[in-house]
């Protein structure tokens, strides 16, 4: 048997695509309500800029969601690039810094 005959591409990669998916939609969600947070609190110059970063943030995480998608629809995947995975946790991080940057 071969290191693919022995890997079952069962229901994994499913999970793995679902949480991508989920987690791309929870970001959305937090850069609708951020921009209007934004705009309904005054929207002053900070705040605009926080969402636009908020904006660049999400379309970074929908870029490394999209690829790791992608790449999950064949029976082996390649494990997830450290770029990727800095990538998804700066943008993490980011959202929850630009938050702040609105609160003040």
């Amino acid at each position: 048997m071969t290191a693919t005959a022995d890997r079952d591409p069962g229901l994994q990669p499913e999970r793995t695509r679902l949480a991508w998916r989920r987690t791309t939609l929870s970001a959305t969600v937090v850069a609708l309500l951020a921009g209007r947070q934004a705009l309904h609190s005054g929207a002053s110059p900070a705040a605009l800029v926080a969402v636009a970063l908020t904006a660049v943030a999400w379309l970074g995480l929908l870029a490394v969601s999209h690829l790791r998608v992608r790449r999950m629809g064949v029976a082996r995947p390649e494990p997830l690039a450290p770029r990727g995975a800095l990538t998804a946790a700066l943008c993490t991080v980011a959202f929850a810094v630009f938050a702040v940057a609105m609160l003040f």
